[in-house]
Parts: C-alpha cells; sequence; structure tokens
C-alpha cells in the first residue's frame, strides 16, 4: 500500500471521526464519500485485503434484514465479518465499513442498482439475490431492466462467484440459468413448500407477470408474498426450479415472530425466527443457505439467527413515554402488504393505533402512487386510532379513508415530532409506526436525541 492511499485512509478516517463528533449524522457515509473521491478504486483496493472473500446480499426488501441475519450466524461460529451494519449500502457505504472496520472476510448489503458495481471492484466469493419488487420508479426503472443488469453480472461471474437464489421469485430463479434452462454451477436456490401460506389470490400489485425469456404470462399454483410463489411458464418451461433449502412447515406467531422447519440437504432443521411475518421467513432461509455455503454449521447458524437483533426501524421496538412502539418500515406495495398483514394478526379487541409517516423525498421516490397499489384495506374495521405523518401525510389520510378506515379515526400532522408525541399519548398500550425510509431515519434521529434509542450510524 503506497503512502499516498495511507495518507488518503487516514483523511477519510479523520472525516468520519469528526462527524461522528459533530452529531450531525453522515458517519456511515461522508468517510466512504471522500474516500472514493479521493482514490475511486478505493472498494478493489481494501477488498484485497479481505483474504477469507466477500459475500454481497441484494434485494428490493429484506437486504438489511439477511445480512444482519448471515453477520449474526458468523458471529455464533466465532466470525466478525467487516459489515456495513447500519444499512448504509451503496459505494459509499461499503467503502466506509471497509475504511473503518478490520477482519478477513467483508459481508455487505449492497443497493439493487449498485450491485454491479460494488460486485465488479469486490469480484465476491458468494452473492444472495433475494428478490425484485417494484420500488422508486423514477430512480429504478422497472424491474426487467434491473434484472437485466443482474443477468449480466451472474453470467460474467459464473464459475468464479457462487449464488443463492430464491426459487420463488421467478425473475431471480432465471438467472440461476444458462440459455438451455440448465442450473449453472455454484448456484443453490432456496424457497417455501408450506402450502397453508399461500395467498387465496395474487396480490393485484404483484411485479412479474410474464416469463422474461418468452413473454408468456406465468401460471401460478401458489403465492406467498407478492409474485413470489410457485408458477410455470406453459410456453418454454421455465418453471420454478426445485429449491435446496425448503420452509416445509411455518408457524407465524404475529410479532412474536416464527416458528420454520427447514430441510436442508444435511437433513431438517427448526428455526426460532425473532421477527414477525413471511417476508421475514424469506430473509432466513437466503440466511441459512449463505451460512452454509460459509460453511458455518446448521445448528449453530440456527442458533446465530435466532439471535439475530432488528436493524433499525426492522421490526424495532422502542419505549416512547413508557410505552412500547414497534417500527416497521414501509416502502413500496410488496413490503407495506406484508407488514398489513402481520399487523392485522395483532388487532385486539380495542383495534391499532398506528403512526403513518408517508414522505416523498429522492430516497422515497418522488412518486407515492404505490400506496394505493398496497392494501391498506386490510386495516378495514381494526383501527382505532390513526395519525398520518410526514410530507405526505393528507395523501395517507385519503387512502385510509378510501381502504374503509373510519374518517374519525384518522388525524393528519404532518411534523414528525409533533405527530409521534400525539400518536404515542392517544395510545393506550402499544403504538405502530410504519414510516418510509426517510421518515424513518427522521424518526430514529427524534429517538436518538432523546435519549431513546442508539445513533443508527453508531
Amino acid at each position: 500500500m503506497s503512502a499516498l492511499f495511507r495518507a488518503k485512509l487516514a483523511a477519510a478516517r479523520a472525516t468520519g471521526a469528526l462527524s461522528r463528533r459533530s452529531g450531525r449524522g453522515g458517519g456511515t457515509t461522508l468517510p466512504g464519500r471522500v474516500l472514493l473521491r479521493m482514490a475511486p478504486d478505493a472498494i478493489a483496493r481494501l477488498g484485497r485485503r479481505l483474504t477469507d472473500g466477500s459475500t454481497i446480499v441484494s434485494a428490493t426488501n429484506g437486504k438489511t434484514t439477511t445480512a444482519g441475519m448471515i453477520a449474526a450466524a458468523l458471529r455464533a461460529s466465532g466470525r466478525d465479518p467487516v459489515h456495513n451494519r447500519a444499512g448504509s449500502n451503496m459505494t459509499w457505504g461499503v467503502a466506509t465499513a471497509l475504511l473503518e472496520q478490520s477482519g478477513s472476510e467483508g459481508l455487505f448489503e449492497v443497493d439493487e442498482a449498485w450491485l454491479p458495481k460494488v460486485a465488479q471492484a469486490l469480484r465476491p466469493r458468494l452473492i444472495v439475490l433475494s428478490n425484485l419488487f417494484r420500488d422508486q420508479l423514477d430512480r429504478y426503472g422497472e424491474l426487467e431492466t434491473l434484472a437485466d443488469e443482474w443477468a449480466a453480472l451472474v453470467a460474467e461471474r459464473a464459475g468464479a462467484t457462487e449464488f443463492v437464489l430464491n426459487a420463488d421469485d421467478p425473475l431471480i430463479a432465471d438467472l440461476g440459468r444458462d440459455t438451455n434452462l440448465a442450473r449453472r454451477p455454484g448456484v443453490t436456490y432456496f424457497g417455501i413448500e408450506d402450502p397453508s401460506q399461500a395467498l387465496a389470490e395474487l396480490q393485484h400489485a404483484h411485479d412479474a407477470k410474464h416469463c422474461r425469456r418468452c413473454g408468456a404470462p406465468y401460471a401460478y399454483e401458489r403465492a406467498f408474498v407478492g409474485h413470489l410463489g410457485h408458477y410455470t411458464c406453459p410456453d418454454c418451461e421455465a418453471d420454478r426450479p426445485a429449491p435446496d433449502i425448503v420452509a416445509e412447515r411455518i408457524t407465524l406467531r404475529g410479532m412474536g415472530g416464527s416458528d420454520v422447519r427447514v430441510r436442508t440437504p444435511s437433513g431438517t432443521l427448526d428455526l426460532a425466527l425473532p421477527f414477525p411475518g413471511l417476508y421475514n421467513v424469506y430473509n432466513a432461509l437466503a440466511a441459512l443457505a449463505a451460512a452454509l455455503h460459509l460453511r458455518v454449521p446448521a445448528e449453530t447458524a440456527a442458533e446465530g439467527l435466532a439471535s439475530t437483533r432488528a436493524a433499525f426501524g426492522r421490526v424495532e421496538t422502542v419505549a416512547v413515554d413508557g410505552k412500547p412502539v414497534s417500527i416497521l418500515l414501509i416502502k413500496n406495495p410488496a413490503g407495506a402488504n406484508e407488514v398489513l398483514r402481520t399487523l392485522r394478526l395483532e388487532g385486539g379487541e380495542d383495534g391499532l393505533d398506528l403512526w403513518i409517516a408517508l414522505n416523498d423525498k429522492i430516497a422515497d421516490g418522488r412518486d407515492i402512487s404505490w400506496v394505493w397499489d398496497a392494501d391498506f384495506e386490510l386495516l378495514a374495521g381494526s383501527v382505532r386510532r390513526v395519525v398520518c405523518a410526514g410530507t405526505r401525510a393528507p395523501e395517507m389520510a385519503v387512502r385510509l379513508k378510501y381502504a374503509g378506515v373510519a374518517e374519525e379515526a384518522i388525524a393528519v400532522e404532518e411534523e414528525i415530532a409533533g405527530s409521534l408525541d400525539a400518536a404515542v399519548a392517544d395510545a393506550p398500550a402499544r403504538l405502530f409506526a410504519l414510516p418510509t425510509y426517510t421518515a424513518l431515519l427522521e424518526l430514529r434521529t427524534l429517538l436518538a436525541s432523546r435519549g431513546l434509542a442508539a445513533e443508527f450510524w453508531a
């Protein structure tokens, strides 16, 4: 390593230290931004120090939780990876983690659009791809565009990188097959088999409707989350591949988590997951498959998954004025629907108390029309009171009114702090907070400033 590069590393680290001392945030992004400005090839150069290689996790929904589960499994086996644990998942977040942490192996969650660039720099030994859902069309474009970019990456890295792929997502599953529909070497699939968890019908907002190879509409035997399920292509036989890591039996316990019987190539395994919802079962299957790839013993991996702590805003519960506030990020129709399905299991006799913060900032996506594709109708009849906050609070209130939530149960207060305090004061017990991404950051900054939660960039 040259003296000049060491000086650039020192300058970037000093920037991060100053940023954290200032209390203004940016600790997970600014050091990496500064470093990449001075040394654009810094990720590749620092990545070469990871003598045991690196793992990349990407998805529209669940990459932070999945990466956290993999990290917990590695720690349970005595390994401590270099990891962008706070969820800063673009190049500068990866660069910051490489800059400020030491270790022989890396674990990075990476934004969908940045995946090819980061993978090219790191040349990872393992890539975990969980799902692609419609999200921020003004930034990402259509799903097929991302799928094509990912397909090019998989084809380029075939033979050099192993892949863990979701068999139940047709866009992801197809990446693991060559032009003759044969499974590529080094590909492991995961999926759900338990028919009791299938939806009665496809959600109207499901995304992957047509085969990428021939354009024919998929035929679904069952669907679990959005377009994730059991599907066939009637024209070219690009059907759901048989998964290697399989959830055979699932018991959902609402906010209490879930119990999952999993079949692996080496036998069955019982998982006790601390996170709710079928979407977190998918995250756990991806994490388990990755951990087994990384030579973590199955039982040790299960212990690690059971000990995983919620990443900020992902089913995190914080006490505010003596009342539990459970924070569940929502950012697109598929993810929101899974949160709503979970909340439906929580409604007691008095109904749910909610705080929903809808922002339309750059990181959220300017287009908020997605709220009309999310099935807020699931809440009709089970809401005691809901406070709508954020830059587009009035539009959220209108959406809830059309979903069947009683108008007298809806309040609108755009300001984050005041609206949260009002919702907490009025809630007789637990409050469920459903923020979009930038609203989540505002909420966590507020809670940290009050000493109620750790800084999310810590």
